[in-house]
């Protein structure tokens, strides 16, 4: 897929994206449950109240159906990349994901943020969270132990919505992108210093500072869908900046996808150190003609850029002759 049919798919999925905002199955009925509160009539001014959740609160059963189709996402993921090795089908996923995780669940099937609720849960013996939100946190983790980085690999809807809109990538210095990577730790350390602060001063700021989840729920302060935008408009040129420099949940993988075994490969067997993958990958993921675990995103490019297994050889050699 070119890069413009993939902007034009990232278009699609925004607009199918804005109509499916009142879909039916999506919520349960919710109502305020304070009705001794000051009414709109009373405070006047044009005053509306304001819903109490956003999005509002879903049936168990789909709550379980959205950890399910992460970890088929994931699965899936791992096929396509590893086993597969296309990044046509990677590019497929990834506009799925940002369709069905981003626009239609509102950025609510989130390992990142689900990173504080597990802080708190941890250390407060008085704050549970649901099961479903345990799994969500662990399943990638657990995931990238055998195969590295799978959720990132057109899963997750932050980076994918990034993955899309990628048009002319530039390559970072290796210091810069090094010293820059280094962010994401320490806002992984401010998340969990201000989720186990004492409940009075407890701060979700992943939650809070997610550039993009006012996008993917239409709604939200000005400034933050400027972030957003302003992240957007970087990535077209900087491959997936969130994701590299300030995710940290990418840390957590980044140190989990060290332990595995499988994961993306360069041409097992048939390598011509040309270099052309390692001008392909707009992460630096590859250093010495080697994908690197923990930095690899599952991207596919490589791939595509690849003179042994690439769209190249099936347009220009016959099938059989490749060795």
């Amino acid at each position: 897929m070119s890069r413009r049919r993939a902007v034009l798919a990232l278009l699609a999925v925004c607009v199918l994206g804005c109509l499916a905002e009142n879909a039916q199955g999506q919520a349960l009925h919710y109502e305020r449950p304070v009705e001794r509160a000051p009414q709109e009539k009373d405070i006047g001014g044009g005053y509306v109240t304001p819903k109490v959740q956003k999005p509002l609160p879903r049936r168990a059963w789909l709550e379980i159906l959205d950890v399910a189709l992460l970890a088929a996402a994931m699965g899936v993921s791992v096929w396509i990349v590893v086993k597969r090795r296309s990044r046509r089908w990677l590019v497929a996923l990834t506009v799925a994901s940002v369709g069905y995780f981003g626009f239609y669940r509102e950025g609510c099937v989130c390992p990142i943020g689900s990173i504080q609720n597990v802080t708190v849960a941890l250390t407060d013996p008085n704050y549970h969270i649901p099961m479903v939100v345990t799994a969500t946190f662990f399943l990638p983790l657990l995931v990238a132990v055998f195969y590295g980085r799978a959720f990132c690999g057109g899963v997750c809807a932050l980076g994918s919505i990034q993955e899309l809109v990628l048009l002319k990538p530039v390559q970072v210095p290796r210091r810069l992108d090094q010293a820059l990577g280094l962010l994401k730790y320490v806002y992984l350390a401010a998340a969990i210093w201000y989720a186990v602060l004492p409940a009075a001063q407890r701060d979700f700021v992943i939650c809070r500072f997610d550039p993009f989840v006012s996008l993917f729920r239409r709604s939200g302060f000005a400034h933050m869908l400027a972030l957003g935008a302003g992240f957007l408009v970087l990535g077209m040129f900087v491959g997936r900046p969130y994701c590299r420099y300030l995710c940290p949940y990418g840390g957590l993988l980044s140190w989990f996808s060290r332990l595995a075994a499988r994961g993306v490969s360069i041409t097992p067997n048939k390598e011509l150190d040309c270099g052309l993958c390692a001008e392909a990958c707009p992460y630096g993921a590859i250093e010495e003609m080697r994908a690197v675990r923990r930095k690899c995103l599952y991207c596919a490019r490589c791939y595509a850029a690849c003179p042994r297994e690439g769209p190249l050889v099936k347009a220009f050699v016959p099938l059989g002759e490749v060795r």
